[in-house]
Formats: structure tokens, sequence, C-alpha cells
């Protein structure tokens, strides 16, 4: 019970002392040493999760081998990034970090939560608790565009985790349709599954799926995506890109768990695979000729999350091949974003006819994002391409030979789309800024997305025992029945 408090209530002991702290210099030191704690705790989590459970509040609060991956996840991600914050603000001296460094505490505390939630009520509050606490985040520059993109993302946010409010209720009422209990806890509903009316049980899961995909960024739902990352530091853009859509991910597993229990998983599948596809063809088309290359990692993300309920909705192999994935994109995207990020820094502009020859101007940097989208577009030997591989070859064996064929053409088109932009940044004379910047590159700017892209290509050639044994047991406990 106390591992389970405080993974939640550490960070937000961290907050509260970012905000004590007065020093501007002292206090983004607090990031990796908050950072840090929270890994070592999530690390015990993991391995309590192997010899019994971690639990609190009579099931309320539980870790299970789906959120286990989600909870280490983002732990992992938001460590390696507070590796780097204290490098990028020391650059920022400009903006007071105050807010910021209290604010990205805020953020991991929500989304362990998150991971953490057995009761589907309280999962919602902590979801709708992330977005407020990384508003501010996406505020940091305080220009007029993150201001535009910082209302969109509360708004469209909102719109979302309304609807999601709006199928969790149903969800409930479908239990009383029956004459059962009504309950929200995760355990309860999974029981009487096969009890539930099933009208409710799809309106509840279409809402759900519809709410929760917005939070995800999936298509037609991403509007906010693009603004939002365009606008976000490089650090916040990488806890967006792979700890906040994970934590919505998790939502919409837990529901698409729910109807596997009551013998209605083919109806979630179809809609899972619908918007999927429709993902990845959405996120091809705003690719080809984009100009900016922080939207670009903008629509990665719409066209992964797309390839995330792909593998879920094929199902089978599918599905682990998903909770790779959900790893792989995770820890690529945060070498995608703290590389762009520096290339911002370096040049001051994130427009791709202002930015070229960064190899040569900032060759650590360009080497890393020129890596990155090489693993974030399935390219051998990086992770991407395993759990990518395991998806299709799963599509093809389950006989869905033409969902199998669009996602090796879409995947083709994002290649060619994402590779011309990522190509003209790194390649080329450079182009001096109109303002010297004076950003190099340097250990503590190019370290972090470092030790992520050496993990990316471990996961590729290798993934370890305990790793593999965790997903296939996640992988089981999505589909299981009572």
């Amino acid at each position: 019970m106390v591992l389970a408090l405080l993974l939640v209530a550490l960070p937000l002991a961290f907050a509260f002392a970012a905000l004590a702290v007065p020093s501007e210099r002292t206090r983004p030191l607090l990031l990796p040493v908050g950072g840090a704690a929270h890994f070592a705790l999530a690390v015990a989590a993991l391995l309590s999760l192997r010899h019994g459970g971690v639990s609190a509040f009579g099931g309320w609060i539980e870790l299970d081998p789906v959120s286990a991956i989600v909870l280490g996840l983002t732990s992992l991600l938001f460590f390696v990034s507070a590796l780097y914050a204290p490098g990028y603000l020391c650059l920022r001296t400009e903006r007071k970090n105050r807010v910021f460094c209290a604010a990205l505490f805020g953020f991991l505390a929500m989304m362990s939560l998150v991971a953490e939630s057995h009761q589907l009520g309280l999962m919602w509050v902590a979801m709708e608790a992330t977005t407020l606490a990384s508003a501010p985040l996406l505020y940091f520059n305080k220009s007029a565009r993150s201001l535009e993109a910082t209302w969109k993302y509360l708004l469209v946010g909102s719109v979302g985790i309304a609807l999601a409010l709006l199928g969790t209720l149903f969800l409930a009422y479908s239990a009383l349709q029956t004459g059962q209990h009504s309950s929200l806890l995760f355990t309860d509903l999974v029981a009487v599954a096969p009890h539930l009316s099933r009208p409710w049980l799809h309106a509840a899961f279409v809402l759900l799926f519809v709410g929760y995909g917005t939070k995800m960024g999936l298509a037609p739902m991403h509007t906010w995506k693009p603004d939002a990352y365009g606008e976000a530091p490089g650090i916040v853009g990488t806890l967006l890109a792979g700890g906040l859509t994970s934590c919505a991910f998790l939502a919409v597993l837990r529901f698409f768990h729910i109807c596997a229990a009551a013998g209605d998983a083919a109806f979630a599948r179809r809609l899972l695979v619908a918007l999927g596809l429709l993902s990845m063809a959405v996120a091809g088309v705003f690719m080809a000729r984009q100009r900016d290359y922080k939207r670009l990692l903008a629509y990665s993300s719409v066209e992964h999350m797309g390839i995330l309920v792909l593998g879920i909705g094929i199902g089978g192999e599918a599905v682990f091949g998903s909770l790779l994935h959900l790893i792989n994109n995770g820890l690529t995207k945060g070498v995608l974003f703290l590389a762009a990020g520096n290339i911002h820094r370096a040049y001051g502009s994130k427009r791709t006819d202002e930015v070229s020859g960064a190899l040569k101007k900032t060759p650590a940097s360009a080497a890393l994002l020129l890596a990155g989208f090489f693993a974030i577009t399935g390219t051998p030997p990086f992770g991407p391409f395993l759990s990518e591989f395991t998806i299709v070859r799963a599509a093809f064996v389950e006989g869905r030979f033409v969902v199998g064929a669009a996602i090796l053409g879409l995947l083709f088109v994002v290649f060619v789309g994402m590779g011309a932009a990522v190509l003209s940044v790194v390649q080329g004379k450079p182009r001096e800024p109109q303002k010297e910047t004076g950003f190099r590159d340097s250990l503590l700017t190019v370290g972090p997305p470092c030790v992520l892209l050496a993990l990316v290509l471990c996961l590729g050639i290798y993934i370890p025992r305990p790793l593999d044994g965790m997903l296939h047991s996640a992988a089981a406990f999505i589909e299981a029945r009572p």
C-alpha cells in the first residue's frame, strides 16, 4: 500500500518543493533528483508485482501487468527528460522556471495515478488532472502561438474527457439495466461483463473510445496535437508523446478488456481497426510537404497511435506487438523531441526552409534526429521495426490481408513524407539564424537522447526476458475472460 501511494505522493512533494525553492538556478536540479527517486519506486513496484501485488484503498489503486508497463515507461521517460532539463533551463534564463518545474512533477504524479487507478471514475479524474497539470508546460514560451496551442489543447481535451465521462456513466448503467450491482471498479466490471446490457455496453465503448482517443490524438480527434507539440519544449513533447498518450491508451485498453470479457471483442475490434487505419492515413497526408519539423513529429504521433490501436484490433500476436510498440514509440519519441528541441535552439526556427545543414552546425543532435527518424519509421535494427513487423505479421496470420497490405502501404507513405523533411534539415549547407543563439551540443543536451536511442536499438536486437514475460502477461491479461 505504501509503495502505491508513494508513486503519487513523492512527485507531489517535489512539486511543492519546486514552488518553495527561491533560486532559479537551483530549482531545476530537483527534477533529476525527483525523477531518479520516482524511477526507483517504479522499479520496486514492478519487482513487487512479480512477487505479489501493489494495491491500496480496497482495490481502487492497483498495478496489473498492463498498467505496470505504462508506469515503467512514463517513469523512465520522465527520469531521462529530467536529466536533460537542467541543461535546457540553463539556456532559457529569460523564462522563470518555478511553475514549469512544479507542473512537471504534478504531471508525473497524475500520470502515475492514471496507471495505478483500478476505479474508472478515479482514472477519469486523474486523466483530466494530467491535462490541467500539463497546460502550463505548453505555455512556457509565453508567445501568442503557445497561448493558442494551450487553449486548443484544453478545449479539445475537455470535449474528449466529457465524452469519456458520459461513456463511463453508460458503462455503469449497462450493469444496472440487467440487475447487476453498479460498480466502477475494473475487476468488478470484468467479473459481471457477460451480464452487461449489450446496447449500453456498445454505446459506452464508442463514447469512451472517442473520448480517450481524443487524449491519445487519434484521427479525426487529433486537432490539438500539431499546435501543442509544435509549441511545446522538447521535454514536454517527450512526456506528451510518450507519457500522456500511453496513459490514454491504457484507458482504452481497460474498456476493450471489459468488452472482451463480455464476449463482444469483435465489435470493439472493428472500431479499433477503422480508426487505426484512418489515423495512419491522415498522418501520411499531412506529413507530405510538411514545413515545420516539430509539427511533423505531432503527425508521427498520430500515426503511431493508429498503429497501437490497430494491434489491439487485429488481435492474436498483434496485441503483444502493440504493447511492445507502446514502449518503442515512447522511447523513440523522446529521442526525436529532444534532438528537435536542440536544433530549434541552435537555429531559432522550426521551419525546414530556414533550417538546413544541421549535421555541420549541431552534429550530435542532427545525428540523433536522423537516427530517430529511421527508428520511428520502422527501419531495422531499431525496436519499432520489430514491433511493427509483429503487428503486420499477425495481420496476415489472422487472415486480415487487406489490413496488413494497407499498413505496409501507409508505412511507406509516412517514410517518404517524413524523410523529405528530416533530410532537408540535417543535410546541405548550414543557414545562419537571423540572431545568433549561441547554442552548441553538450553532454547535458545530447546525453539523455543518446540513452533513449541506445534503449531503442537494444529492443530491436534483443528483448530482455523479464520484459518479454511482462509483455506476454499483459497481452494475455487484456484478452482474458472471467
